[in-house]
């Protein structure tokens, strides 16, 4: 671990886009496999986790997930993701649930769900405060995703703050998930959605503008539109950047429009030294082989100060969806750090 990494891990953190079923690591892999009687030795394990572009690393998703099948299979990934977490110093995550693919599997999620919170009770006592936010897939159509929203409000008593829609940005117009929105504020729930990730600038400001969405996923297409960074920045809208994935995945290159990017080319120095409101994340960090550490080291690389980074972990505390008195205690821990 390098000099800055160390410092960095000190930092008490907190992460705001990460995907509970995205962290599963190879090794879990094997195990969930062995659990079903799928013997699955360790390079074709790692095989999986190899992908080209986009589309690829969705397919590398669902045949991953594929074998998560029980409550105990959520009890097991999330308790490897407390391990992870408490292991960088992240003292607070927002973790994305797919409730939606559970659906699509015909599986029970109030079980999986609590299977997951009683997952949680051991870093709970060790300090880490998680909650949950439930995503619907827009592909999977309009009374899917009432669906996953439904159950988010019944189950907001247990710890889903959130409720939002990943998946194909282009399936379903934004106009048509406006009542689901509605629906879901009025519950008392937070919104959240995957946009401008590869989708294009519009998708970003019909999710602000339509749907009232607080913080966005990606929200990378910015970097085409100055009037939508003005909007961002007037709002206080929230975007979630995952720079190693939006490279393993080929975004960054589809908003630029090339055949290839690399790191240099990420707009997280330019929008945050523009004021617009943004948070660091693995987004799926087993699939892109990061943590949340590598993470603020990539912001390094990118020019970032020391002053800077702190000012960006403190942003994901702020963007939080924390009462007030827990946001600011954890401020101070992080303050109290050097």
């Amino acid at each position: 671990m390098t000099p800055l990494a160390k410092r960095i891990a000190r930092w008490p953190k907190a992460e705001l886009h990460l995907h509970l079923e995205g962290s599963i690591r190879p090794a879990t892999l094997r195990e969930l496999a062995a659990r079903h009687r799928q013997p699955l030795d360790a390079e074709t394990a790692a095989a999986l986790y190899r992908y080209r572009d986009f589309r690829g690393f969705l397919n590398a998703f669902k045949r991953i997930t594929a074998l998560l099948r029980t409550p105990d299979d959520y009890a097991l990934i999330t308790r490897r993701l407390t391990e992870e977490l408490m292991a960088q110093n992240v003292i607070y995550a927002e973790v994305i649930v797919s409730a939606g693919v559970m659906l699509r599997r015909q599986q029970d999620v109030e079980a999986n769900f609590a299977a997951i919170c009683e997952a949680t009770r051991p870093a709970a006592r060790r300090g880490l405060r998680l909650a949950w936010s439930f995503d619907a897939v827009r592909q999977f159509g309009l009374g899917h995703i009432w669906s996953v929203a439904r159950l988010a409000t019944q189950l907001r008593p247990y710890g889903v703050v959130a409720f939002g829609v990943g998946g194909d940005e282009t399936a379903l117009p934004t106009r048509a998930l406006q009542p689901v929105y509605e629906f879901v504020a009025a519950h008392g729930l937070h919104r959240l959605i995957h946009a401008g990730e590869i989708g294009p600038p519009r998708a970003v400001r019909e999710a602000v503008e339509w749907l009232g969405c607080e913080r966005i996923g990606h929200g990378i297409a910015a970097l085409r539109d100055p009037r939508l960074q003005a909007l961002l920045i007037e709002r206080g809208v929230v975007l979630e950047l995952c720079p190693t994935s939006n490279l393993r995945t080929g975004a960054l290159a589809r908003q630029l429009r090339r055949r290839s990017a690399d790191l240099s080319d990420h707009p997280l120095p330019e929008f945050f030294r523009a004021g617009i409101p943004v948070v660091l994340a693995t987004d799926d960090p087993a699939l892109f082989e990061t943590t949340l550490v590598r993470e603020y080291e990539q912001a390094a690389r990118l020019g970032l100060t020391a002053g800077e980074l702190r000012r960006l972990a403190a942003t994901s505390f702020h963007a939080a969806f924390l009462p007030e008195r827990a946001r600011r205690a954890m401020l101070r821990r992080m303050q109290a750090v050097g």
